[in-house]
C-alpha cells in the first residue's frame, strides 16, 4: 500500500512532514521545527511515531525534537548525517550518503547535499518517488551558502538530474512566491514563470502549501536547475560560461534580491 504523506506548516515559514505506512503502522517525520503541529497531526490521525529523520543541523529543523520527545508515549528512532552528528541531537542512527536504510518499510536512499551546510543530508524514496531535501534543492530555488561553496551545492543539485520526473520535491520553507519573483527578475518574458506565479499566488491566497511540487516541474521552471539553460545563460549575458559559473552567479544575484 502507498505511504501516506502529510505535509505539516511550522514556524512563520517552515514544513515537516509525515509518512506513514497503512500496512506496517510505521511513521516517520522530515525534521522538527516545532513539537505542537506535528504532536496534533499525530494525534488525530492516531499514529504513532517510529522514526525522525534530520536534514541538517539547523535550529530550524531540529529544536522542536526535545519537545517533541516529551509529548510522544514512545521514543523514535533519530537518524541524521555522521558527518553532522556533532551538531544535531544524539542520533541512533549516523548516516553516509553510501546507506540505504528501511523506513515506514520502503528503502530510503541517503544523498549528502553540501552547499546550504557542509553536512546536509537529503532523504530519497525511490519506491514512492518522494525527496525530502530540506533547505538544499527548494521549490523555485536552492539553499542560501551559509557554509559550502557553489561549486559543493552546484554538485549536490545535478544529484536530481537522475531521479524520475514525477518524483515530488518535499522542501523545507515556503520560499515559492519569493523565489519566483527572483527567477522572472531574470527573464520577465518567461511565459512559464508568468503561468506559475499566477498559480502559486493562487494557492498562498488560499493559505494552501506551493510544497510539494516535482522535478519535471523544477527542471523547467527553476533557474538554481537551469544554470546550463542557454536561453537563462544569455539572459544573465553568460553565454558560453561553464554550467557552475552561471549557477554561482544566479546565487550570487539572489541573495543580493
Amino acid at each position: 500500500m502507498a505511504l501516506e504523506l502529510i505535509t505539516i506548516p511550522c514556524l512563520s515559514n517552515n514544513y515537516a512532514f509525515l509518512i506513514h505506512n497503512p500496512d506496517s503502522k510505521e511513521t516517520a517525520l522530515i525534521d522538527v521545527p516545532e513539537a505542537a503541529p506535528i504532536l496534533e497531526a499525530l494525534s488525530v490521525r492516531g499514529w504513532t511515531l517510529t522514526d525522525v529523520l534530520l536534514t541538517h543541523h539547523h535550529w530550524d529543523h531540529i529544536d522542536g525534537l526535545p519537545d517533541l520527545l516529551a509529548g510522544l508515549a514512545t521514543k523514535p528512532r533519530i537518524w541524521g548525517a555522521a558527518a553532522d552528528a556533532h551538531r544535531l541531537p544524539p542520533l541512533d542512527h549516523a548516516l553516509t550518503e553510501a546507506d540505504t536504510v528501511q523506513i515506514c518499510g520502503e528503502e530510503v536512499e541517503i544523498l549528502d547535499m553540501p552547499g546550504h551546510t557542509v553536512g546536509h543530508i537529503a532523504f530519497y524514496l525511490p519506491a514512492s518517488k518522494m525527496l525530502f531535501s530540506g533547505d538544499s534543492l527548494m521549490v523555485m530555488g536552492c539553499g542560501r551558502l551559509f557554509e559550502g561553496t557553489p561549486a559543493q551545492m552546484w554538485n549536490s543539485l545535478c544529484k536530481t538530474a537522475s531521479l524520475p520526473g514525477d518524483t515530488l520535491l518535499l522542501s523545507g520553507h515556503e520560499y515559492t512566491a519569493d523565489n519566483i519573483a527572483f527567477a522572472r527578475s531574470l527573464e520577465p518574458e518567461n511565459s512559464q514563470l508568468i503561468s506559475l506565479a499566477s498559480r502559486v499566488a493562487d494557492l498562498r491566497a488560499a493559505n494552501t502549501p506551493t510544497v510539494p511540487t516535482t522535478l519535471a516541474q523544477e527542471r523547467n521552471t527553476n533557474p538554481f536547475l537551469r544554470a546550463p539553460d542557454p536561453s537563462l545563460k544569455a539572459a544573465l549575458g553568460m553565454a558560453t560560461a561553464p554550467d557552475v559559473d552561471a549557477f554561482t552567479e544566479i546565487r550570487a544575484r539572489k541573495d543580493a534580491f
